[in-house]
């Protein structure tokens, strides 16, 4: 973990390459260690040296007593904590960076293994809750109901509401009331009625039941009419909410549609604006090199300018300076999350989170405006200045100090060893003399070999020596001859490259005439081609968007078509229950009139038949005995009280068996409607403004409640 181990070889053939993955130098670990081996590694502090000395004492001086040594709180746990997880500093080593040192003593949190199955843990305390079904509190689930006893010959009040249960019908709603105040009205209207032993007033008591009769019915058509109302505003309000869910919906649709017409604009013109500079990019570069000219890359001139590639790589070119950025970043516990800076927090001293700093107070120096007075300036400058010479003064030269940190002491490198001849036998001896034998005359063969090789390379060279030095006539002569040849040879050739550049030429200047032609007609065909193309691309857009409008339309049209069928559906079921109403009220009326037609014929025959009995009997009156008289009785007993008495019962037991459909009818239509009279009664109540003079009191309101539950 010392830097000063670690050396940097340079590699010779990347050594100005700045690629990852060719790097310019190698880093080894050196064996040499740069402290000598007689210097001792640990340092002793102040307190150490005195401890030792006076042991020494100690051990010379019997009468000198060590003194005892007291050993102060450590505070491991307090405000000592963060020195014991401290590096020691050595002054002789050159550590780490940070990163790689947290890196190397980086623990990792400590997980508590799993309990074991087998043994589940035992729980000292259990809290055990307790739910009751009937409660003496305000948010009782079923109020408890006790057993009751009912006097004989009494029918209490209370026990017509016994079919009322919590939650049907209980708490009492003005539904409720209105029911019991009808129930009551009734007991007190058949207490009023004739009794059937009265026959003269049997027909007083038929034309107050009709009365009634035609009331109940008044009353239920009211209900009836109530309840269609209510049907109706339901409808209306699920109509209002499909309609708003669908605009919902539609408006999604619309802005998931837009949005996404947005995107592809944005990208559209991104990617147009990428175009845009990259042809200006292009166009610059042309623009540099007009002539177009190949030009090889100048290493010195990148590297002498520090805006080039080199040192400022394009990401566009496929480098990004920034790509390895991470390995450097000191990720730490106590740095990167809120715990750890508390626990960091916690180990520090008072006096770096709360400093006690005092900022000393400055003379009044000042202006009003708060400038320094010229004054002041020029009595702080004559002090800095005089006490400037007094320390020129004074000084005092300091003797030379020692150093501090130890020297590094070059290791000079090892001598190497000293070769050693040993003898062998005159065998050995002979065979190795055979050897360098065969060696030299190898070696001797290779320098002829290379001088000739070196000759023949550079024999042009010796000739040219040869012809630049004094030579003899006839050498001269020959030599003037061959000049005067090749003089010839180079006239010839020349005017025959003349010839022939002319020619070349003609024949260039034609053919560039015909590519000319030939270019700028396929430049124009090309033209016409990306135009062409150009056209029938839009031309199949427009299409595709033709062939979309039709789509949405006729998808519009669908929902149109399928809006006004559920409409027309909707209509028709509502003139159906328009028309099942009135067929009903036409039907009750058609048999309340034939009731009424019937009951006033069977009453008419009944009279005549009556009369005509009244005559039979007052003839058999007239002529009967008292055996006869008794028989009559008897049969009249038998063949009108008993039936009568059975077909009450009868009666009895019907009506006792349909209140409970009549009931759960008004449970059935009060529960639906109760919530949308509450609704209507809000709104009205929010759309009117609250006039508080005229509103009742909290104490008559209260009084009106509690007369209600008394009623009830």
């Amino acid at each position: 973990m010392i830097r000063s181990k670690l050396r940097k070889v340079p590699r010779f053939r990347a050594m100005f390459s700045n690629l990852i993955h060719y790097p310019r130098y190698s880093v080894y670990w050196s064996k040499a260690d740069p402290v000598p081996a007689f210097v001792r590694r640990e340092w002793k502090g102040q307190e150490e040296k005195h401890r030792e000395a006076l042991q020494q004492l100690a051990t010379t001086d019997t009468s000198f007593q060590m003194p005892k040594e007291v050993y102060e709180d450590p505070e491991v746990t307090g405000r000592n904590r963060y020195k014991y997880f401290e590096r020691p500093f050595l002054p002789f080593l050159e550590q780490m960076p940070l990163n790689v040192v947290f890196e190397t003593t980086k623990i990792e949190a400590y997980t508590f293994p799993p309990a074991s199955p087998d043994y589940p843990p035992s729980l000292s305390k259990c809290t055990v809750g307790t739910q009751t079904a009937y409660r003496d509190a305000e948010v009782q689930t079923d109020p408890y109901s006790p057993e009751y006893v009912v006097c004989q010959d009494s029918i209490p009040e209370l026990l017509t509401l016994a079919t009322l249960t919590w939650g049907r019908g209980l708490p009492a709603g003005q539904a409720e009331v209105e029911m019991i105040e009808r129930a009551r009205e009734k007991r007190a209207w058949e207490a009023t009625l004739p009794p059937l032993s009265d026959t003269a007033q049997f027909e007083k008591r038929r034309r107050m039941m009709n009365v009634m009769e035609r009331k109940e019915w008044a009353f239920r058509e009211q209900e009836i009419e109530k309840l269609q109302e209510i049907r109706l505003e339901v409808l209306k309000q699920l109509l209002k909410k499909r309609d708003e869910n669908q605009n919902e919906v539609n408006m999604k649709h619309l802005n998931a549609q837009w949005s996404k017409l947005q995107e592809a604009k944005e990208a559209k013109l991104a990617q147009i604006q990428r175009a845009h500079v990259s042809a200006i990019r292009k166009l610059m570069g042309k623009g540099k090199n007009i002539e177009g000219k190949l030009e090889r890359r100048n290493i010195i001139k990148d590297y002498s300018d520090y805006a080039s590639q080199v040192y400022g790589p394009l990401s566009r070119l496929g480098r990004f300076p920034d790509n390895n950025s991470e390995d450097f970043v000191v990720k730490n516990l106590y740095l990167n999350t809120y715990e750890g800076l508390v626990e960091l927090e916690s180990c520090l001293p008072d006096f770096v989170t709360q400093p006690r700093i005092r900022p000393p107070k400055p003379k009044v120096t000042t202006t009003k405006a708060g400038f320094l007075k010229r004054a002041a300036r020029m009595d702080h400058e004559l002090a800095e200045v005089h006490q400037v010479l007094l320390e020129k003064k004074n000084k005092v030269l300091e003797p030379k100090k020692p150093p501090r940190f130890l020297q590094r002491k070059l290791i000079p490198q090892p001598r190497l060893p000293t070769p050693t001849l040993e003898m062998g036998s005159n065998e050995e001896e002979d065979i190795e003399m055979a050897v360098i034998y065969l060696q030299k005359l190898l070696r001797g063969r290779v320098v002829q070999n290379m001088m000739f090789e070196g000759k023949e390379k550079r024999l042009e060279l010796i000739q040219e020596l040869r012809t630049s030095h004094a030579l003899q006539e006839d050498d001269r002569l020959v030599k003037k001859a061959e000049k005067q040849v090749t003089l010839a040879l180079q006239r010839q050739r020349n005017l025959h490259e003349h010839k022939v550049s002319l020619v070349e030429n003609h024949l260039a200047g034609l053919e560039g005439r015909v590519l000319a032609d030939m270019f700028d007609f396929l430049s124009k065909e090309l033209v016409r081609l990306q135009e062409e193309r150009r056209i029938h691309a839009f031309a199949m857009l427009a299409e595709r968007q033709r062939r979309m409008r039709e789509a949405e339309e006729s998808g519009r049209r669908q929902v149109e078509q399928r809006r006004l069928r559920e409409e027309d559906q909707i209509f028709k079921e509502v003139l159906k229950v328009h028309q099942s109403t009135v067929t009903s009220y036409l039907e009750d009326i058609i048999l309340n009139t034939e009731e009424n037609t019937a009951e006033e014929q069977a009453r008419a025959e009944i009279e005549k038949v009556a009369k005509e009995i009244n005559d039979i009997a007052y003839e058999m009156e007239s002529r009967r005995t008292q055996l006869q008289s008794e028989e009559i009785v008897a049969e009249l007993v038998y063949s009108f009280l008993i039936p009568e008495v059975q077909k009450n019962f009868v009666k009895e037991k019907v009506r006792n068996a349909q209140r409970k459909h009549v009931l759960a009818a008004h449970q059935i239509i009060h529960r639906q409607t109760e919530a949308m009279l509450r609704q209507n009664f809000a709104e009205q109540k929010q759309d009117e403004v609250p006039d508080t003079d005229n509103l009742p009191e909290e104490g008559q309101f209260r009084e009106e409640e509690t007369q209600n539950e008394e009623n009830s």
